[in-house]
Protein backbone atom coordinates (compact mmCIF):
# COMPACT_ATOMS: atom_id res chain seq x y z
CA UNK A 1 0.00 0.00 0.00
CA UNK A 2 3.04 2.26 0.79
CA UNK A 3 3.37 2.59 -3.04
CA UNK A 4 0.18 3.75 -3.51
CA UNK A 5 0.33 6.91 -0.80
CA UNK A 6 2.01 8.89 -3.23
CA UNK A 7 -1.06 8.63 -5.55
CA UNK A 8 -3.30 9.56 -2.72
CA UNK A 9 -0.65 12.72 -2.23
CA UNK A 10 -1.35 13.90 -5.73
CA UNK A 11 -5.26 13.48 -5.42
CA UNK A 12 -5.44 14.81 -2.10
CA UNK A 13 -3.45 17.70 -2.98
CA UNK A 14 -5.90 18.40 -5.65
CA UNK A 15 -8.87 17.31 -4.86
CA UNK A 16 -11.07 20.50 -5.01
CA UNK A 17 -9.69 20.57 -8.85
CA UNK A 18 -10.14 17.04 -9.60
CA UNK A 19 -13.75 16.62 -7.72
CA UNK A 20 -14.62 19.21 -10.36
CA UNK A 21 -13.41 17.47 -13.45
CA UNK A 22 -14.62 14.18 -11.83
CA UNK A 23 -18.03 15.67 -11.53
CA UNK A 24 -18.31 17.11 -14.83
CA UNK A 25 -17.50 13.47 -16.54
CA UNK A 26 -19.87 11.85 -14.59
CA UNK A 27 -22.58 14.12 -15.87
CA UNK A 28 -21.20 13.98 -19.21
CA UNK A 29 -21.58 9.66 -18.78
CA UNK A 30 -24.80 9.93 -17.56
CA UNK A 31 -26.17 11.82 -20.23
CA UNK A 32 -24.24 9.42 -23.20
CA UNK A 33 -25.85 6.77 -21.19
CA UNK A 34 -29.69 8.39 -21.07
CA UNK A 35 -29.02 8.78 -25.23
CA UNK A 36 -29.58 5.39 -26.69
CA UNK A 37 -33.33 4.87 -24.46
CA UNK A 38 -34.09 8.46 -25.64
CA UNK A 39 -32.97 7.50 -29.39
CA UNK A 40 -35.27 4.57 -29.24
CA UNK A 41 -38.22 6.90 -27.81
CA UNK A 42 -37.26 8.87 -30.55
CA UNK A 43 -38.06 6.54 -33.57
CA UNK A 44 -41.31 5.08 -32.02
CA UNK A 45 -42.73 8.49 -31.29
CA UNK A 46 -42.05 9.17 -35.10
CA UNK A 47 -43.34 6.60 -36.12
CA UNK A 48 -46.43 7.34 -34.55
CA UNK A 49 -46.35 11.08 -36.08
CA UNK A 50 -45.19 12.35 -32.44
CA UNK A 51 -41.92 14.67 -32.27
CA UNK A 52 -42.41 15.02 -28.24
CA UNK A 53 -39.58 12.37 -27.80
CA UNK A 54 -37.37 13.98 -30.76
CA UNK A 55 -37.82 17.19 -28.48
CA UNK A 56 -36.22 15.37 -25.36
CA UNK A 57 -33.48 13.27 -26.86
CA UNK A 58 -32.32 17.12 -28.89
CA UNK A 59 -32.05 18.67 -25.28
CA UNK A 60 -30.46 15.84 -23.38
CA UNK A 61 -27.80 15.49 -26.28
CA UNK A 62 -26.80 19.77 -26.43
CA UNK A 63 -26.75 19.34 -22.80
CA UNK A 64 -24.39 16.63 -23.07
CA UNK A 65 -22.53 18.57 -25.59
CA UNK A 66 -22.38 21.55 -23.32
CA UNK A 67 -21.32 19.35 -20.13
CA UNK A 68 -18.34 17.90 -22.09
CA UNK A 69 -17.09 21.03 -23.92
CA UNK A 70 -16.63 22.95 -20.32
CA UNK A 71 -14.76 19.23 -18.71
CA UNK A 72 -12.70 19.05 -21.44
CA UNK A 73 -11.57 23.09 -20.97
CA UNK A 74 -10.91 22.28 -17.48
CA UNK A 75 -9.46 19.40 -17.71
CA UNK A 76 -6.73 20.80 -19.66
CA UNK A 77 -6.00 23.61 -16.61
CA UNK A 78 -6.16 21.03 -14.01
CA UNK A 79 -4.14 18.53 -15.46
CA UNK A 80 -1.60 21.05 -16.46
CA UNK A 81 -1.43 22.38 -13.35
CA UNK A 82 -0.73 19.06 -11.30
CA UNK A 83 1.80 18.18 -13.59
CA UNK A 84 3.88 21.50 -13.56
CA UNK A 85 3.52 20.96 -9.51
CA UNK A 86 4.54 17.03 -9.45
CA UNK A 87 7.28 17.53 -11.47
CA UNK A 88 8.74 20.70 -9.87
CA UNK A 89 8.75 19.41 -6.34
CA UNK A 90 10.10 15.69 -7.79
CA UNK A 91 12.77 17.29 -9.33
CA UNK A 92 13.96 19.91 -6.53
CA UNK A 93 13.98 16.60 -4.12
CA UNK A 94 15.96 14.91 -6.20
CA UNK A 95 18.78 17.31 -7.25
CA UNK A 96 21.08 15.68 -5.25
CA UNK A 97 20.81 12.38 -6.55
CA UNK A 98 23.68 11.39 -8.82
CA UNK A 99 21.72 8.61 -10.97
CA UNK A 100 20.97 11.22 -13.82
CA UNK A 101 19.80 8.71 -16.12
CA UNK A 102 16.95 7.15 -13.88
CA UNK A 103 16.04 10.91 -12.63
CA UNK A 104 15.01 11.62 -16.84
CA UNK A 105 13.61 8.34 -17.02
CA UNK A 106 11.39 9.13 -13.50
CA UNK A 107 10.52 12.47 -14.63
CA UNK A 108 9.42 11.07 -17.43
CA UNK A 109 7.66 8.81 -15.71
CA UNK A 110 5.88 11.06 -13.42
CA UNK A 111 4.50 12.53 -16.95
CA UNK A 112 3.16 8.94 -17.71
CA UNK A 113 1.55 9.07 -13.91
CA UNK A 114 -0.26 12.38 -14.04
CA UNK A 115 -1.22 11.60 -17.55
CA UNK A 116 -3.00 7.96 -16.25
CA UNK A 117 -4.99 10.86 -13.86
CA UNK A 118 -6.46 12.57 -17.01
CA UNK A 119 -6.90 10.04 -19.48
CA UNK A 120 -6.64 6.54 -17.85
CA UNK A 121 -8.49 7.05 -14.62
CA UNK A 122 -11.90 8.65 -17.07
CA UNK A 123 -11.38 5.74 -19.49
CA UNK A 124 -11.72 3.02 -16.62
CA UNK A 125 -14.70 5.33 -15.24
CA UNK A 126 -16.11 5.26 -18.69
CA UNK A 127 -15.84 1.64 -18.79
CA UNK A 128 -17.62 1.49 -15.76
CA UNK A 129 -20.39 3.30 -16.94
CA UNK A 130 -20.84 1.51 -19.64
CA UNK A 131 -20.67 -1.96 -18.03
CA UNK A 132 -22.83 -1.36 -15.13
CA UNK A 133 -24.93 1.29 -16.41
CA UNK A 134 -26.43 -0.87 -19.79
CA UNK A 135 -26.93 -3.56 -17.30
CA UNK A 136 -29.60 -1.82 -15.20
CA UNK A 137 -31.22 0.04 -18.32
CA UNK A 138 -30.86 -3.63 -20.25
CA UNK A 139 -32.44 -5.55 -17.53
CA UNK A 140 -35.77 -3.05 -18.28
CA UNK A 141 -35.69 -4.49 -21.83
CA UNK A 142 -34.65 -8.19 -20.98
CA UNK A 143 -33.57 -9.91 -18.24
CA UNK A 144 -32.28 -12.93 -20.42
CA UNK A 145 -29.96 -10.36 -22.38
CA UNK A 146 -28.61 -9.58 -18.79
CA UNK A 147 -27.93 -12.34 -18.10
CA UNK A 148 -26.61 -13.57 -20.62
CA UNK A 149 -24.24 -10.31 -20.43
CA UNK A 150 -23.17 -11.86 -16.72
CA UNK A 151 -22.45 -15.21 -18.30
CA UNK A 152 -19.57 -13.68 -20.67
CA UNK A 153 -17.70 -11.97 -17.54
CA UNK A 154 -17.12 -15.28 -16.67
CA UNK A 155 -14.62 -16.15 -19.46
CA UNK A 156 -13.42 -12.50 -19.44
CA UNK A 157 -12.59 -12.27 -15.85
CA UNK A 158 -9.93 -15.36 -16.61
CA UNK A 159 -8.66 -13.66 -19.78
CA UNK A 160 -8.30 -10.94 -17.88
CA UNK A 161 -6.06 -11.93 -14.77
CA UNK A 162 -3.96 -14.10 -17.12
CA UNK A 163 -3.12 -11.25 -19.31
CA UNK A 164 -3.14 -8.78 -16.31
CA UNK A 165 0.26 -11.29 -14.48
CA UNK A 166 1.96 -10.96 -18.01
CA UNK A 167 1.36 -7.27 -18.65
CA UNK A 168 3.09 -6.82 -15.09
CA UNK A 169 6.07 -8.86 -16.04
CA UNK A 170 6.25 -7.22 -19.19
CA UNK A 171 5.78 -3.43 -17.67
CA UNK A 172 8.44 -4.23 -15.29
CA UNK A 173 11.34 -5.46 -17.96
CA UNK A 174 10.37 -2.38 -20.31
CA UNK A 175 11.21 -0.17 -17.40
CA UNK A 176 14.20 -1.18 -16.23
CA UNK A 177 15.85 -1.11 -19.61
CA UNK A 178 14.15 2.53 -19.83
CA UNK A 179 16.19 4.01 -16.33
CA UNK A 180 19.34 3.39 -18.41
CA UNK A 181 18.39 4.80 -20.98
CA UNK A 182 20.05 8.96 -20.92
CA UNK A 183 23.34 6.75 -19.16
CA UNK A 184 23.76 4.36 -22.12
CA UNK A 185 23.03 7.33 -24.72
CA UNK A 186 25.70 9.74 -22.61
CA UNK A 187 28.11 6.98 -23.33
CA UNK A 188 28.50 7.61 -26.92
CA UNK A 189 28.97 3.50 -27.62
CA UNK A 190 27.11 2.73 -30.93
CA UNK A 191 26.79 -0.62 -29.91
CA UNK A 192 25.58 -0.10 -26.86
CA UNK A 193 23.13 2.27 -28.07
CA UNK A 194 21.82 0.20 -30.75
CA UNK A 195 21.34 -3.22 -27.93
CA UNK A 196 19.36 -0.50 -25.53
CA UNK A 197 16.90 0.46 -28.06
CA UNK A 198 16.57 -3.06 -29.72
CA UNK A 199 15.57 -4.22 -25.99
CA UNK A 200 13.09 -1.28 -26.00
CA UNK A 201 11.45 -2.15 -29.42
CA UNK A 202 11.53 -5.79 -28.12
CA UNK A 203 9.44 -5.37 -25.24
CA UNK A 204 7.25 -2.68 -26.56
CA UNK A 205 6.53 -5.84 -29.20
CA UNK A 206 5.89 -8.01 -26.63
CA UNK A 207 3.70 -5.96 -24.61
CA UNK A 208 1.77 -4.91 -27.99
CA UNK A 209 1.70 -8.73 -28.87
CA UNK A 210 -0.06 -9.62 -25.28
CA UNK A 211 -2.57 -6.66 -26.05
CA UNK A 212 -3.58 -7.95 -29.37
CA UNK A 213 -4.09 -11.74 -28.32
CA UNK A 214 -6.23 -10.71 -25.47
CA UNK A 215 -7.94 -8.12 -28.08
CA UNK A 216 -9.06 -11.21 -30.34
CA UNK A 217 -10.17 -13.50 -27.57
CA UNK A 218 -12.38 -10.83 -25.99
CA UNK A 219 -13.71 -9.37 -29.13
CA UNK A 220 -14.64 -13.09 -30.49
CA UNK A 221 -16.82 -13.42 -26.79
CA UNK A 222 -18.02 -10.11 -27.80
CA UNK A 223 -18.89 -10.82 -31.25
CA UNK A 224 -21.33 -13.84 -30.00
CA UNK A 225 -22.65 -11.97 -27.16
CA UNK A 226 -24.01 -9.39 -29.94
CA UNK A 227 -25.21 -12.03 -32.17
CA UNK A 228 -27.00 -13.96 -29.42
CA UNK A 229 -29.03 -11.02 -27.62
CA UNK A 230 -30.14 -9.75 -30.23
CA UNK A 231 -31.92 -13.01 -31.39
CA UNK A 232 -32.88 -13.28 -28.14
CA UNK A 233 -34.06 -9.65 -28.51
CA UNK A 234 -35.85 -10.13 -31.48
CA UNK A 235 -38.21 -13.46 -30.94
CA UNK A 236 -38.94 -11.75 -27.18
CA UNK A 237 -40.68 -14.75 -26.46
CA UNK A 238 -42.97 -14.45 -28.97
CA UNK A 239 -44.23 -10.87 -27.92
CA UNK A 240 -43.95 -8.39 -30.55
CA UNK A 241 -41.01 -5.68 -30.18
CA UNK A 242 -40.83 -2.51 -31.76
CA UNK A 243 -38.38 -0.62 -33.45
CA UNK A 244 -37.26 1.67 -30.55
CA UNK A 245 -36.59 -0.92 -28.48
CA UNK A 246 -34.30 -3.05 -30.75
CA UNK A 247 -32.43 0.32 -31.00
CA UNK A 248 -32.19 0.52 -27.32
CA UNK A 249 -31.23 -3.08 -26.73
CA UNK A 250 -28.75 -3.16 -29.54
CA UNK A 251 -26.45 0.36 -28.66
CA UNK A 252 -26.62 -0.92 -24.80
CA UNK A 253 -25.64 -4.17 -25.77
CA UNK A 254 -22.37 -2.11 -27.93
CA UNK A 255 -22.06 0.22 -24.58
CA UNK A 256 -21.84 -2.80 -22.89
CA UNK A 257 -19.09 -4.32 -25.22
CA UNK A 258 -17.33 -1.04 -25.35
CA UNK A 259 -16.98 -1.36 -21.30
CA UNK A 260 -15.35 -4.91 -21.73
CA UNK A 261 -12.95 -4.25 -24.77
CA UNK A 262 -11.22 -1.75 -22.27
CA UNK A 263 -10.11 -4.18 -19.89
CA UNK A 264 -6.70 -5.27 -21.37
CA UNK A 265 -5.89 -1.54 -21.91
CA UNK A 266 -6.82 -1.11 -18.40
CA UNK A 267 -5.23 -3.51 -16.74
CA UNK A 268 -2.02 -2.27 -18.70
CA UNK A 269 -2.17 0.82 -17.58
CA UNK A 270 -2.78 -0.80 -13.93
CA UNK A 271 0.38 -2.49 -14.30
CA UNK A 272 2.13 0.41 -15.94
CA UNK A 273 1.02 2.48 -12.92
CA UNK A 274 2.00 -0.01 -10.13
CA UNK A 275 5.68 -0.25 -11.50
CA UNK A 276 6.04 3.14 -11.85
CA UNK A 277 4.85 3.86 -8.31
CA UNK A 278 7.45 1.64 -6.88
CA UNK A 279 10.04 2.78 -8.72
CA UNK A 280 9.23 6.63 -8.05
CA UNK A 281 9.09 5.72 -4.19
CA UNK A 282 12.17 3.34 -4.30
CA UNK A 283 14.00 5.90 -5.74
CA UNK A 284 12.72 8.99 -2.97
Amino acid sequence: MKNYSYFKQIISTHKYRLSITYLLFMLEMGGDLLKPYFIGKAVNDLLGGSFHSLVLFLLLHFSWLIIGTIRMRFDTRTYSAIYNAVILQFISDKLGKSNISKLSAHATLTRELVDSLEFDLVFILEALFNVIGSLVLLFFYDVKIVGICLLVLIPISFISRQYGRKMSALTHAKNNELEKQVNVIGSIDNVEINRHFTAMRKWQIKISDQHAFSFGIMESIVGLLIGLSLYIAAKNTGQAINQGELIGIYFYIIKFNKGLETVPYILEKYASIKDILQRLITFS
